[in-house]
């Protein structure tokens, strides 16, 4: 094998092998520019890869109830910031400061937050794999 053929080929496993990081989706689809405060009840925390999601029924103008899907980064960046699976748990009652959808749907990335014994913890610097 010539060592062009070889090099390229060096080239091209290196590549494969790194497409994971390249396909990890952004958070552009978060507006960055605002910031929205909910206060509502925990109906599910979801401890699960590759983003950690918390869903939050708000009550709304009409007297009912909205479903806020809250994305945070992955669980190991959690994990070195100090949350646990048991972190939240539904039905508790708690206030969350996010950065909402572009879309206007109901979601966003969460910044920080209260829960029911005191202030969560905000979340974990911008890095890799979040």
């Amino acid at each position: 094998m010539s060592r062009v053929a070889a090099y390229t080929l060096a080239i091209t496993a290196a590549m494969l092998m790194s497409s994971p990081a390249f396909a990890h989706h952004s958070f552009t689809m978060f507006d960055q520019s605002k910031t929205v405060t909910l206060k509502g009840t925990v109906k599910d925390f979801r401890w699960t890869n590759p983003h950690v999601f918390i869903q939050l029924l708000v009550k709304n103008d009409a007297g009912g109830e909205d479903e806020w899907s809250i994305e945070m980064t992955s669980p190991e960046h959690l994990s070195r910031a100090g949350w646990r699976p048991g972190t939240l748990k539904p039905g508790e009652e708690v206030t969350i400061v996010i950065h909402p959808l572009h879309s206007n749907e109901k979601g966003g990335e969460y910044l920080s937050g209260t829960g029911p014994t005191g202030p969560l913890l905000g979340a974990p610097p911008p890095g890799p794999g979040r």
